[in-house]
């Protein structure tokens, strides 16, 4: 009998979550107008990251890698690692000179860059004189700057330079999101809506502004000290190709060329006229994308892709593996309706496989995020429970749908 592992989040923490997020957005309201949207959007970070980064601390954060008591101090490792976290910088800095990022990103970056730098120095020393294995990625990227070559463990070197990739992709990509959000916040006037519509799409964009806000929140607190550090990043290239395929530029060129599902209509067109039809159908996409936002508010401030940060058993993952993947793909049915395409029902037909191409990119994303996190005994062990005891333990009977048990690594 497969028993339940303790989640490595507290189940409270979506509601905290939640209610700092809420806490952010009043108060950037109450202190706007804003000439800065980036600067509002760096307040509002720094509110929900506050209470999900000090909520951490209250954990026992048993996989911090760091002891109770002190080892001796090093100040010439802190100060390699410090040329580390320089050196990463730098190399990012040089990517986003040759690709485009988003705009409010660069307008954040000259408030949190200086404040990050100052607040590293004491940082890496005070968590360097507690830490078992004091050679983290920081330190192989120093000494690889260093010249060092022989010294530098590529398997360590390799995780750094990954897991900065990570963040370096989705932090612009989400504090994008996050700006789009907060000019609709600040231009926002409390009102009764005039249509039944409007609720819908004020609930929908809200709880979207909400996931990017902590998902950025996310990709910059990966903090040893509170255990929300990036234990492991996505080792192969099909989990980095299926999980960037999703997200900007590469879905436009995708969704544009092969994937376009979505017709010139939606399901608001198609059941606008009948109002107890509008507000069930609705009521539902609603609610799938609330699913969606509380599988991100679940992380914490741990929650970013291709990474492992912590397993998760609690929330909407005591039901399901991919919840959020699951949620977000029904919601998609519902918001298309592509069995309803005005070209008839060939075209139906066409625009429902594209959107079957889409769902088989998901289920290659989870397939690929089981194999990474399965070399962890505690996701096996979850895994395990959840085909016994999971919301959706009949479907994960059917072929390609169950835990790869062939991956489970030896007791």
């Amino acid at each position: 009998m497969q028993t339940l592992p303790k989640s490595a989040v507290h189940g409270a923490v979506p509601l905290l979550g939640l209610a700092a997020f809420v806490a952010g957005v009043l108060l950037v309201r109450a202190l706007a107008p804003w000439d800065e949207v980036a600067l509002a959007g760096l307040l509002l970070v720094a509110v929900v990251g506050a209470a999900l980064i000090g909520v951490e601390f209250l954990g026992t954060r048993a996989d911090t890698g760091l002891d109770a008591v002190h080892h001796a101090p090093s100040l010439e490792r802190t100060a390699v690692k410090l040329l580390g976290l320089l050196g990463t910088l730098a190399f990012l800095a040089l990517g986003y000179l040759l690709f485009p990022v988003y705009g409010p990103f660069f307008a954040m970056l000259p408030w949190l860059v200086p404040a990050w730098l100052v607040a590293a120095v004491p940082y890496f020393y005070l968590v360097d004189r507690r830490m078992r294995e004091p050679h983290d990625g920081y330190w192989q990227m120093g000494q690889l700057l260093r010249l060092r070559w022989r010294e530098v463990d590529r398997a360590i070197f390799a995780q750094h330079v990954l897991g900065w990739l990570v963040k370096g992709f989705f932090l612009p990509l989400m504090f994008g999101y996050l700006g789009m959000g907060l000019e609709k916040v600040l231009d926002y006037e409390p009102g009764l809506p005039d249509e039944s519509r409007s609720w819908y799409v004020l609930a929908s964009n809200g709880m979207y502004f909400a996931d990017v806000t902590l998902a950025a929140v996310g990709y910059l607190a990966t903090l040893r000290i509170a255990g929300s550090h990036i234990r492991s990043a996505e080792p192969t290239l099909l989990g980095w190709a299926v999980a960037l395929a999703c997200y900007q530029p590469f879905w436009g060129m995708l969704s544009e060329r092969y994937l376009a599902y979505r017709g010139a209509h939606d399901w608001q067109d198609w059941a606008a006229g009948i109002p107890a039809l509008y507000i069930g159908w609705g009521g539902v996409i609603l609610l799938l994308t609330a699913v969606y936002l509380w599988a991100t508010l679940a992380f914490g401030c741990r929650f970013s892709n291709l990474t492992h940060r912590g397993i998760l058993t609690n929330g909407p993952y005591r039901f399901s593996k991919h919840p959020a993947y699951l949620a977000k793909n029904l919601s998609w049915w519902l918001i298309a309706v592509p069995f309803l395409a005005e070209g008839g029902a060939w075209d139906g037909a066409l625009r429902c496989l594209m959107l079957l191409g889409v769902n088989a990119l998901y289920w290659l994303r989870a397939r690929t995020e089981e194999r990474h996190l399965s070399r962890d005994s505690v996701y096996v062990q979850y895994a395990l429970w959840m085909e016994e005891h999971g919301l959706l333990r009949p479907v994960t009977r059917l072929p390609g749908l169950g835990f790869l048990r062939y991956r489970v690594p030896a007791p």
